[in-house]
């Protein structure tokens, strides 16, 4: 039996939809997980679903991150049961910065940033879009932007920690059957060869 060039496309795009949504199931796993977990800080998460976004940047790119990241505030947030609450409100934004610095990095700066550099970009758009929305929303008062120093410092240490297990996860994902077509790289992984 042979495959045509379509059920090579077919089969490829059924990969990325069944992979995509393990990785948004994980997602809000790890959301939920950190949700439980005591806080040193108000709003204080490590952001372990961080991992796999950069995980669905770097196999499927940007639309994915942002699928990826988008539902899992909005399905964790559901089965937490805060949905549209102050702590919705404080993930979303935070969501939002960090998807949009990833972004802009991983258009600018292309090849030249990694899963490490794009993932410390995304802690601090998180931070910054929380405290803009604790500020405008939530606590609805300018001191609040005296925990900056403080949220950076433990935006970069999280964002390495987490760069470094996503780049780690996509080593480990590139030697399975599904990705046995892609090259490592930044980004958007290209098949090995063109058809």
């Amino acid at each position: 039996m042979t495959c045509s060039v379509g059920d090579d496309q077919h089969l490829a795009q059924t990969r990325q939809r069944v992979f995509m949504a393990l990785f948004i199931a994980l997602a809000v796993g790890l959301h939920t997980f950190e949700v439980l977990l005591p806080n040193p800080l108000p709003w204080f998460r490590i952001g372990l679903a961080n991992i796999l976004a950069l995980t669905a940047l770097s196999f499927y790119g940007l639309r994915a991150m942002w699928i990826l990241s988008l539902s899992r505030v909005f399905i964790g947030s559901l089965l937490i049961g805060n949905l549209f609450g102050p702590g919705f409100l404080l993930s979303f934004t935070g969501v939002l910065g960090a998807c949009l610095l990833m972004s802009a990095g991983a258009i600018l700066l292309k090849r030249g940033i990694g899963l490490v550099g794009l993932s410390v970009l995304g802690a601090t758009g998180h931070v910054f879009g929380q405290l803009l929305i604790a500020d405008l929303v939530v606590v609805q008062h300018q001191a609040i932007w005296l925990l900056l120093p403080v949220f950076l410092l433990v935006a970069l240490v999280s964002g390495v920690i987490n760069g470094l297990v996503s780049d780690l996860l996509v080593d480990y994902l590139l030697r399975h059957p599904a990705f046995s077509t892609v090259r490592k790289g930044f980004g958007y992984h290209f098949p090995t060869e063109e058809k």
